[in-house]
């Protein structure tokens, strides 16, 4: 999955001393925010914040830069994560959480659909929404939508809606993973099964401690390979649609996981040379300051903009769904369906 937080469609002004005094002081607070959040009493949680405020008040001068240092930073801080793990660990949690994985996909992508036609959200937006609650955020609609040839403006609305409920994710799911009080694994697994993208899973397994984080890491990546399959699959109906006769016609290329590979292969030099352990532990440490980073820059790419094209129906949209799945596979943990 390669990482695609970015809901702005507001691009950055170049330097103008004519600017407004807002303007100027994001040029400064911006940057001074992102100096903070490598500090490690900074949480994944106020680095967002953070961002957000500094966005939504004064605004992000730097968008353009930001945006793509959010691909970046994100894709090396996942990496550097499995520097840390263990590859038999790593590998038995991508496949405890397999089938659960399918299953939710699948009625994930139903009940989108339906919900799209219910409250007559345009259905390439719908689509999109759901690929993304279904999958993994802003990375699956990133891939997903060269191959539906989605227009622009169906994706901002599409990423903006996940974007908001992925910020409310990462403040919500410890709180009420404490009060139901889930263990560390299970609320590892929750995070995984039912919030959009690997920054927020990542950030809100890290407030829960490492036995989540250990657990949330691998069986979200082995969610995010999903996208391969659906995105091949969506082109194929794609061109059945438009008559291609099931020969998927072009459609611009759709982005692939790549940096997963690179997560596995750093778990995998780890586990079999024991002697770089330290040194990897190490490195996944100078990761999860990164990630809280990374997420301070999410949080500064939130822009009024964004906010505004995001629309009553799709939000609406997003939220029904999300809070549907999620609390179905809260409760199928409470009780013990999903183990």
């Amino acid at each position: 999955m390669r990482p695609s937080e970015s809901v702005s469609s507001e691009s950055a002004e170049p330097p103008c001393p004519t600017a407004p005094p807002a303007s100027r002081l994001g040029r400064v607070l911006v940057p001074l925010g992102a100096a903070v959040c490598l500090l490690p009493v900074v949480s994944t949680s106020m680095a967002l914040v953070a961002g957000l405020v500094v966005a939504v008040t004064v605004g992000n001068p730097h968008a353009a830069t930001t945006r793509r240092a959010t691909q970046v930073l994100l894709s090396l801080s996942v990496v550097g994560l499995g520097a840390g793990m263990d590859l038999r660990t790593v590998v038995a949690a991508g496949a405890h959480g397999a089938g659960d994985t399918v299953v939710g996909i699948a009625v994930c992508l139903a009940l989108g659909a339906l919900l799209t036609r219910l409250l007559r959200v345009v259905p390439g937006t719908g689509l999109l929404i759901s690929v993304g609650t279904a999958i993994c955020g802003g990375s699956a609609i990133a891939a997903v939508a060269p191959v539906m040839r989605a227009k622009d403006d169906e994706v901002s609305v599409a990423l903006g809606t996940v974007f908001l409920l992925n910020a409310v994710a990462l403040l919500v799911f410890p709180v009420v993973g404490r009060a139901v009080g889930l263990d560390a694994e299970r609320f590892g697994l929750w995070c995984a099964l039912a919030i959009h993208d690997t920054s927020s899973v990542v950030g809100a397994a890290m407030s829960y401690g490492p036995s989540a984080l250990a657990v949330a890491t691998p069986v979200k990546l082995a969610r995010a390979l999903w996208i391969v399959p659906l995105t091949l699959g969506l082109g194929v109906w794609r061109a059945r649609r438009e008559g291609g006769g099931g020969t998927l016609a072009p459609a611009g290329r759709a982005k692939r996981p790549w940096f997963i590979l690179g997560f596995l292969g750093a778990a995998a030099l780890v586990t079999a040379v024991p002697v770089l352990r330290p040194v990897g532990q190490g490195v996944a440490a100078v990761a999860r300051q990164t990630l809280v980073l990374t997420l301070f820059l999410i949080g500064a790419n939130l822009t009024r903009g964004a906010l505004r094209a995001v629309g009553l129906r799709p939000l609406v949209l997003g939220v029904v769904l999300w809070v549907v799945m999620a609390s179905a596979s809260l409760g199928a943990l409470v009780s013990g369906l999903i183990a």
